[in-house]
């Protein structure tokens, strides 16, 4: 109250633009390398304090987080928040990289080959631009080009009988390097891992059931089926010579991704 009192409008209005430019500082700078601080140490203290001091009604969300995979929201946050706006081509590049990096990291567990790449790839142009090995405009290009294909999911090394499915897509890539450790023809390998991953996808919906992750039996009759195939077509008519061990790592995976996607 003393310092509202004694305080000269002069004053009181230079701090409130320096709050707010700081603001919007905070902002940008948490688009730009999206940024998420970890404040739960701060937070018992936090509640105490506003518990005691302040009443509210509604929480209103300042920030909301970027979802590179909406376009339409992608575009119109960057809008708002001034990205486009008297911005350098390297503050864009790094709002899209950052964002881009972050979306990959949270969804690696739904498709491991297809996001680690994207991870490599997005870093690697990060770190080619921090040592000045690009230029400002190549760094928005070659993040823009990964983000959109991050964004339609795009392979550039699928089968085409995958084209379109995109859960065996994603055992595509976790089953490839299992079959390649066992034949060197990348023929035979493509055709095996496209059948395998095709499979698989079929077997997991046909022991697809309510509570399934509860259930041992069911689990058991899925790891078996996947056995089966591997012997039969796989290791039988296709002729790759898999290890006990790589097709115990097969039906591992098969399991983790089919978790990992909600498929079961």
């Amino acid at each position: 109250e003393q310092f509202l009192m004694k305080t000269p409008e002069a004053t009181m209005r230079r701090y409130k633009e320096d709050l707010k430019k700081y603001q919007k500082l905070k902002v940008a700078v948490k688009f730009r390398y999206a940024e998420q601080i970890d404040f739960r140490d701060y937070e018992p203290r936090i509640k105490k304090l506003l518990d005691t001091h302040i009443e509210a009604n509604e929480a209103v969300r300042l920030n909301e987080p970027v979802n590179i995979f909406d376009e339409a929201m992608f575009n119109q946050v960057k809008e708002e928040r001034g990205v486009y706006e008297a911005q350098s081509l390297a503050s864009k590049a790094d709002a899209i990289a950052h964002a881009t990096k972050k979306a990959v990291t949270e969804k690696m567990a739904e498709a491991p080959a297809f996001y680690e790449k994207f991870s490599k790839l997005i870093q690697q142009a990060i770190d080619d631009f921090r040592a000045k090995r690009i230029s400002d405009l190549e760094y928005l290009e070659k993040v823009s080009e990964i983000r959109n294909r991050v964004v339609s999911r795009r392979h550039d090394d699928m089968p085409a009988i995958l084209a379109e499915q995109e859960d065996a897509q994603a055992f595509y890539g976790v089953f490839r390097p299992f079959i390649a450790g066992a034949e060197q023809d990348a023929a035979v390998c493509d055709e095996a891992a496209a059948a395998l991953s095709l499979a698989a996808t079929a077997l997991i919906i046909k022991h697809r059931k309510v509570h399934f992750w509860d259930d041992d039996d069911a689990q058991k009759n899925l790891m078996n089926d996947i056995d089966d195939y591997l012997y039969d077509e796989i290791r039988g008519r296709r002729g790759v010579a898999l290890s006990v061990e790589a097709m115990d790592g097969i039906i591992e995976q098969s399991l983790r991704l089919a978790q990992s996607r909600r498929l079961l």
